[in-house]
């Protein structure tokens, strides 16, 4: 096996909560399949901690960072360059050392699509796309979602404002709209509906009405795990032709990141079937 270069750089996910990523367990499989070392740890940073954790990780020698809820529009504000996706979204999800400031770049986006068209099959151009929530993870993808070739991207967030802000950051008001909850069983059917917030953390999902579930219509939740269950349980009884968790795509924007920081991107397949794999004996279990 070779040594390189970065055996003994640091990478690191910040976040909060972080107990339950399994962000370190993809990227050692990366580094061992590309035969070199990294370390790579999960930090719990609340907001008003992350600026001064990510400072002292900097000069500890961390050269690449992902960022995770509720971080990643602050993220955004403590780098020094973005990346296009990133500076349209106002978010970041990955970190990468350029002298002594951070360049910041959003790969979600682009492990979503390549998650959904590559891995599931499906054709994004043309579809009617109902985006559920306005924060950092709705933020990542939305770029993305409107390069793919969706049609029509509607967004829905309990706080209007959060939602006003998102359309005008992609800075297309032909293509991106925004409605209320309240005004849902008004908006017809979808054929791609993306719940990007972190409700089944908290105090659950808002009713959602199925006629929101057109012809074709996939499902996806950002979120993976126990976390996922009650927005996939609701697609599946409303009838969904495609159900998909954020697995797939939390693997795939793992490769991007790790490309961007050793400029090499791995096979993902074999680490998501191991995921996969593992999530499903954890629930047979129980």
């Amino acid at each position: 096996m070779s040594t390189s270069p970065d055996a003994v750089a640091r990478y690191a996910l910040f976040g909060h909560p972080v107990a339950h990523t399994l962000s370190p367990a993809i990227h050692a499989a990366f580094a061992r399949e590309r035969g070199s070392g990294m370390h790579y740890e999960a930090i719990d940073a609340l907001p008003e901690q992350f600026p001064e954790l990510l400072a002292r990780f900097a000069e500890d020698g961390g050269l690449g960072a992902n960022v995770t809820l509720p971080l990643k529009q602050q993220a955004a504000e403590l780098c020094d360059e973005l990346g296009e996706h990133a500076r349209r979204a106002g978010a970041v999800n990955t970190l990468v050392r350029k002298g002594s400031g951070w360049l910041g770049l959003c790969t979600d986006g682009r492990g979503l699509v390549r998650d959904l068209t590559e891995r599931n099959g499906l054709d994004l151009r043309g579809r009617r796309v109902l985006l559920i929530g306005a924060g950092g993870a709705a933020r990542g993808v939305a770029p993305a979602l409107l390069e793919a070739g969706i049609a029509d991207l509607f967004v829905v967030n309990r706080t209007p404002e959060r939602a006003d802000a998102l359309a005008d950051a992609m800075g297309q008001p032909g293509r991106v709209h925004t409605r209320y909850f309240d005004d849902l069983g008004k908006l017809g059917e979808f054929t791609l509906i993306v719940q990007a917030t972190s409700a089944a953390r908290g105090s659950g999902l808002p009713p959602l009405p199925m006629g929101l579930v057109g012809n074709r219509c996939a499902c996806v939740d950002l979120n993976y795990g126990e976390a996922a269950i009650p927005f996939l349980a609701w697609a599946r009884a409303s009838r969904a032709q495609h159900v998909v968790d954020g697995l797939g795509m939390l693997v795939e924007q793992a490769a991007e990141s790790f490309n961007h920081w050793h400029g090499w991107r791995p096979e993902t397949e074999p680490v998501y079937a191991m995921l996969r794999d593992r999530q499903n004996t954890l629930v047979s279990a129980e």
